[in-house]
């Protein structure tokens, strides 16, 4: 778990930091430009407002940020082939042209050009999302979480703790449940084993089954968590990460036991979740 969480967090750090370097490398075109031997009049006056982004030298100025940079090398992991030409297409967006033009900073306008750099040039560029999949093993997995942490990252940089991917509390619960989980495999088997009918356990999908065993944890063991909440999740998490069929079957099967237990007052809640 801890190294998963280490993964992640790393792969954050690292699309932050590609983000930041597509923004830092209009002062490097500025450079290469002027040393022509010929430099023409736009090369000697490339716009480089973006690389003085006030809400890019907040993250730069993170301490938290500087020390995961610095950790694991991430800026020597980036290729920059592919910060040359990101760039090279954020200097063909009319919102950029629009931006360099103002000479005044505006915190929002700051804001929104940096989410633009992550959301236009990297998030729906296909291309390069076929360049993450194929040079990050994890990419395809952790996605969709990568991209609320981006955005968590946009609403408030200031906040962002680039050295913990989880607070100490969400910690502690994912810890806990793991353990859990392990710990009461046996039970939850014998409660899963008897609805799986004309199911081998074999036969099911493994993530289908931890996600059962984790849903049941949930439902038995965490009574701070209302007992819709634990079905809503893991239906949406189902249909994330296993089959088509997989959020009918969590669903399903988690029902059948929940009305059980809840028969046999073996599903205790705390009361003020209750409605």
């Amino acid at each position: 778990l801890a190294q998963k969480l280490n993964q992640s967090l790393s792969l954050f750090a690292m699309l932050v930091a590609y983000t930041n370097s597509v923004a830092q490398y209009a002062e490097t075109d500025a450079r290469m430009r002027a040393s022509k031997y010929l430099p023409t009049e736009a090369d000697k006056n490339v716009n480089t407002k973006i690389a003085a982004n006030t809400f890019l030298w907040k993250t730069l100025e993170n301490e938290s940020y500087q020390h995961k940079i610095k950790e694991q090398n991430i800026l020597l992991q980036l290729d920059e082939d592919w910060i040359k030409k990101l760039y090279q297409q954020l200097c063909q967006l009319e919102a950029y042209k629009a931006y360099i033009t103002i000479e005044s900073r505006d915190p929002k306008q700051e804001k929104a050009m940096m989410r633009l750099v992550w959301t236009e040039l990297m998030l729906n560029n296909e291309e390069f999302q076929n360049y993450l999949q194929d040079e990050m093993s994890d990419w395809e997995d952790d996605r969709d979480m990568i991209c609320i942490l981006m955005d968590n990252y946009f609403k408030n940089n200031d906040k962002i703790n680039f050295l913990s991917l989880l607070g100490n509390e969400k910690l502690d619960f994912a810890k806990s449940l793991l353990q859990t989980t392990l710990d009461k495999e046996e039970y939850c088997l014998s409660l899963i084993e008897p609805k799986l009918i004309n199911w081998e356990t074999e036969r099911i999908a493994q993530i289908d089954l931890i996600l059962l065993k984790m849903g049941l944890c949930e439902l038995l063991y965490f009574p701070t968590i209302p007992v819709k909440v634990t079905m809503n999740e893991y239906i949406e998490i189902a249909k994330t990460y296993s089959t088509l069929q997989s959020s009918h079957f969590v669903n399903a099967v988690l029902d059948k036991i929940l009305k059980e237990l809840e028969k046999e007052q073996k599903i205790q809640k705390k009361s003020h979740f209750s409605k």
